[in-house]
């Protein structure tokens, strides 16, 4: 029991070495990199940094690097950080599992990955440290951390003219039948949304009337899903899903707000189709001598990414 417990509490060195399987394997280690981030699932923990400290063994399978002094057949350091780096640069996250997993995929995306320890705490909590440690291994299923980018949906901006119009589920079946997976985004409510002049309230009752119409369009036709963050519009998107963007999440938990917000929604569809590396936004307008394909194709305009 001493030693479960000395594994448990020791280096993550320790912990590879404990539960090592067969010849041992290379580690290549990143100790007490530490960030200043905005993460956590608390109120407290929005609109401020802490400290996070990860730590990171990686074991990789072996080469003839030392043989040969040669740099180009190592799994470099930069591995490790710059998986770091590219995850929190994602979007904001609420939890370290979330973050932890998502490192330990893109470094065993790495080819001479074979096995990592990630562990991430947090130093600005309590007196001492609130962390999470995780191991993977190649071949182990994981949870999807980022977006599937090499998808390039049809990001469609539908104004409230046509949500609320007589040729909805016209519009509907021609965006359905396109050959990509399809995200439709919003404007607000038609009603006179409340504003306080606080820019985080307004702002978040902005981002709720959009979705207030992202609801109403769900029920109006069932073919149409409110989807609300990023791993739920990646399985959507690989399954042909009709997707309604309900955007309170994405843009609260961006690393880089969006300048455009509610009361200029193209613009945050804009923002919104960067995001997913569309190559352009389609937007919907009130051409009577047209078909609905036809407008379709002459409605799509750069999304200035």
């Amino acid at each position: 029991m001493n030693d479960d417990i000395n594994v448990a509490f020791g280096s993550l060195e320790e912990r590879s070495i404990a539960t090592g399987v067969g010849a041992p394997l290379d580690r290549i280690c990143v100790r007490d990199f530490i960030k200043n981030i905005e993460i956590g699932a608390f109120q407290a923990e929005r609109d401020t940094k802490q400290r996070i400290r990860f730590n990171v063994v990686l074991e990789v399978a072996d080469s003839s690097a030392a043989d040969f002094d040669d740099v180009d057949q190592v799994l470099s350091y930069d591995a490790i950080t710059e998986a770091i780096e590219e995850q929190l640069s994602v979007e904001r996250l609420n939890l370290l599992e979330t973050l932890a997993e998502r490192i330990a995929d893109s470094i065993l995306a790495h080819p001479r990955a074979m096995r990592v320890f990630v562990r991430i705490e947090k130093l600005d909590r309590i007196p001492g440290t609130l962390g999470i440690d995780i191991v993977r291994s190649k071949g182990v299923d994981q949870i999807v951390g980022a977006t599937s980018y090499g998808i390039d949906p049809l990001i469609v901006f539908m104004p409230n003219s046509v949500l609320y119009g007589l040729e909805l589920s016209l519009w509907l079946d021609v965006i359905e039948t396109h050959d990509r997976p399809a995200i439709i985004c919003l404007q607000a409510v038609k009603e006179q949304v409340p504003t306080t002049n606080a820019a985080t309230s307004d702002l978040r009752i902005g981002l709720m009337s959009i979705e207030q119409n992202a609801w109403v369009l769900a029920a109006k036709d069932p073919r149409c899903v409110v989807v609300n963050n990023r791993t739920e519009l990646d399985w959507a998107m690989k399954n042909g899903q009709l997707s309604v963007w309900a955007p309170t999440k994405i843009v609260l938990d961006a690393v880089d707000q969006p300048q455009a917000g509610p009361n200029n929604p193209l613009a945050l569809t804009q923002w919104f189709a960067k995001e997913f590396f569309a190559g352009q936004v389609t937007v919907i307008q009130g051409l009577d001598r047209l078909t609905p394909t036809d407008r379709l194709l002459l409605a799509a305009t750069p999304a200035d990414l």
